[in-house]
């Protein structure tokens, strides 16, 4: 079994993967900063989009959203205002969209895209 820094590079993986396929352009990955991490930033037409990736050893989804807390959240949103001043600028137009990833035992990956996922 996969440990855990694993998992979550294999479910980047996927989540960029299905991104491009629906036509996003991939910025940036595992984004650093003092407040966090942002595991994706990518381009959907004239939006920058901060992408959560939570992947779980699961056959449906919900674990990986309930895995999103008001502390987490509070944390992303601190993280993409500090990405937009250095990296771009405050006035660009953004959203938070999160990524939940089950790998069931068998068959294919289930992926579920949340768009403005965390309402900001």
């Amino acid at each position: 079994m996969a440990n855990q820094q694993q998992l979550g590079e294999q479910g980047e993986m996927l989540a960029a993967n299905y991104l491009e396929q629906k036509g996003y352009r991939i910025l940036a990955r595992n984004w650093n900063c003092r407040y966090g991490e942002i595991d994706l930033v990518a381009q959907d037409g004239e939006t920058l989009v901060f992408v959560e990736v939570k992947t779980r050893h699961a056959s449906t989804t919900e674990k990986a959203f309930a895995s999103i807390t008001p502390t987490k959240q509070e944390r992303l949103a601190a993280t993409a205002q500090l990405y937009l001043s250095q990296e771009l600028n405050d006035d660009t137009d953004w959203r938070m969209d999160v990524i939940a990833i089950a790998l069931p035992r068998k068959g294919k990956p289930i992926i579920e895209h949340v768009e403005d996922a965390l309402g900001w």
